[in-house]
């Protein structure tokens, strides 16, 4: 996908830009001001019950309507209806409700295993979008078009995202799934390039025992700039794309061509093809300790670079082969002592190999945290040995639907999206990707959707019980103030097995299509109880008790035709908007309002 899409002008896109920008203060300003007013005003009361939480999800889901229309998604003013809140309310309601932010990097949960804690010991789920260019700019020219990475920050907080994966490319020039020659990366590998002799790529020859300093600047500054928005970041430290001349049936290029530690891209004598066939899978394993030890220095400079940011996880390799195993156990060992001697210790993870792999190996390693394989439509229950990363990449690539991620949500999982993006990686995966595709945008706002269940439940204290709802997909908390989350793919009627609790439940229902709620008459406990979805699509029920009555819904209402009439509002169906060209690399966190069309 190199030739960029058309962008529409504001005239084809609606003839009343100017009066829809009119009533833009009615449409959002407006609903957003009675929100901030009610829970300062309401308080725990609202968060508690749910309420402040619903409104902000109604009102989000109305912003990201209002930026389909005018492609405003990106901007930095555009501040979520739930940051903004949190901004605004103590930090004692916020606790209550799950908006605050913690100092101390992700530790495993002490009680629930299936997710991390921050430093204050609450409870983290992590769920996001995550695309191959967000580190190093790749494309088909020498430089590659840079990759707008404050415009791809304010894409993951629009939609309630908190982390993704910083992809790493180890080669400079080529990949297995493009036969364009001139498909380059920038940064290149961070080794210094000092010559004397000419590389395989044409430029100067890698000098292995430097490390280039502003590859690892651009490293920093970026995982900083995340983390003023609250997003994790996962550094991919190696890539099984970069080594291999052919992988799974892609072989259009040779990536090894361009990799420092091929005899003739470096003046130190390093020759990672082991047995001379031109392909270098052997740098992935313990074959040769002069790449080994190279491939140490390297990280370690990574962890000096990072070691104090809290927002920090690490990934060995994005889908090394099967022979890297003992490989990745060794890097996630060394990682684990240096970092036993600095102030922080961050989540080490391990994703599972490609092809040839093997999950079995992912829970016997030493990773705190994992991204398997296994079946897009019926995702494994997590069972608390590993934090998963359910990350569709190793699923099926650039696939899944709103189904697959409330799926891996009820299972215990954290689930994350391989994201085409703008579609600029068309030789590393994302050829023919449309960034508007209706299935990805609606899978992108239910992993938001996730996350804001995720942080109004009491998750620490459920855990996946799909035999307790006749769906299949529940979350469960048996004990005091009970909680029931459930999945229904279809709608329709729901059973749930409601026998080992008693006492009155709370009813609601959530529609992932609209990102709306609407309340259900109360049930009572101690028996299985039947209840029909209000909506035509699926559905989320959830069941909970709490000690505080939960509030009459206040007299404003914030709906798609509370501002504006309907023969006003133009329907997001009939708009296509497209990605804009990206911006020139940053240096620093720069927060200017960058140029993005579309959800």
């Amino acid at each position: 996908m190199n030739t960029p899409r058309r962008r529409m002008s504001s005239d084809q896109v609606h003839p009343t830009t100017n009066s829809w920008r009119r009533r833009r203060f009615l449409l959002i300003g407006v609903p957003v001001g009675l929100v901030v007013m009610a829970i300062l005003l309401l308080g725990p009361l609202m968060l508690r019950s749910g309420l402040g939480l619903r409104i902000i999800a109604k009102v989000e889901s109305l912003r990201l309507d209002y930026a389909y229309t005018t492609g405003d998604l990106s901007s930095t003013k555009a501040a979520t209806a739930a940051t903004a809140i949190a901004e605004m309310v103590p930090l004692s309601t916020q606790s209550a409700s799950g908006m605050h932010s913690a100092a101390g990097p992700l530790r495993i949960h002490p009680t629930n295993p299936r997710y991390f804690a921050d430093g204050d010991g609450n409870l983290v789920y992590l769920t996001g979008s995550h695309t191959w260019s967000n580190f190093q700019d790749n494309g088909g020219s020498d430089p590659p078009p840079a990759f707008d990475y404050v415009a791809y920050l304010n894409f993951l907080t629009n939609h309630n995202h908190n982390f993704f994966r910083l992809w790493t490319w180890e080669e400079s020039r080529w990949t297995t799934e493009t036969g364009d020659d001139d498909y380059w990366f920038n940064p290149m590998p961070p080794d210094k390039r000092t010559g004397p002799g000419t590389a395989l790529d044409g430029k100067p020859k890698f000098d292995l025992t430097q490390l280039e300093q502003t590859y690892f600047d651009r490293m920093r500054t970026r995982i900083v700039a995340a983390g003023e928005r609250n997003i994790y970041v996962a550094i991919v430290l190696f890539n099984g794309w970069s080594v291999a001349a052919a992988k799974g049936g892609f072989g259009s290029n040779n990536p090894w061509q361009g990799h420092p530690f091929n005899a003739g891209n470096n003046i130190n004598g390093i020759d990672g093809d082991l047995n001379g066939d031109n392909s270098g899978e052997e740098v992935h394993t313990l074959g040769n300790p002069a790449v080994t030890a190279l491939q140490e220095a390297y990280v370690r400079k990574v962890i000096d670079t990072v070691n104090d940011l809290d927002n920090v996880l690490y990934e060995i390799s994005n889908e090394s082969d099967g022979s890297s195993e003992e490989w990745q156990y060794h890097m996630i060992s060394f990682i684990r002592s240096v970092e036993a001697t600095k102030a922080k210790q961050h989540p080490i993870g391990m994703t599972v190999a490609w092809p040839d792999g093997d999950n079995v190996a992912l829970y016997n390693s030493p990773a705190d945290w994992i991204s398997p394989n296994g079946d897009i439509s019926d995702p494994d229950v997590a069972d608390g040995r590993k934090v998963v990363l359910l990350d569709t990449d190793h699923l099926c690539g650039i696939c899944g639907d709103r189904a697959w991620v409330w799926k891996a949500f009820m299972r215990g999982n954290n689930p994350i999206f391989m994201d085409g993006y703008d579609g600029a990686g068309y030789g590393v995966g994302g050829a023919g990707f449309d960034f508007n595709n209706p299935t990805g945008v609606s899978l992108r706002r239910n992993l938001g959707y996730t996350r804001m269940y995720a942080e109004r439940i009491d998750l620490a204290a459920m855990s996946p019980r799909g035999d307790l709802a006749s769906t299949g997909y529940c979350l469960a908390k048996l004990s005091a103030s009970a909680e029931f989350l459930v999945y229904a793919p279809s709608g329709g009627q729901i059973t749930v097995d409601l026998t080992g609790v008693t006492g009155e439940f709370h009813v609601e229902w959530f529609d992932p299509t609209t990102g709306t709620s609407v309340d259900g008459a109360s049930i009572v406990g101690g028996a299985t109880q039947s209840f029909t979805a209000p909506f035509d699509s699926d559905a989320v029920l959830y069941l909970f008790q709490s000690a505080i009555s939960v509030t009459a819904t206040p007299t404003f209402t914030v709906s798609s035709d509370t501002a504006v009439s309907e023969e006003e509002v133009i329907p997001t169906r009939l708009l296509q908007p497209t990605l804009a060209p990206t911006a020139q690399p940053i240096s620093s966190p720069q927060y200017y309002v960058p140029t993005i069309d579309g959800n």
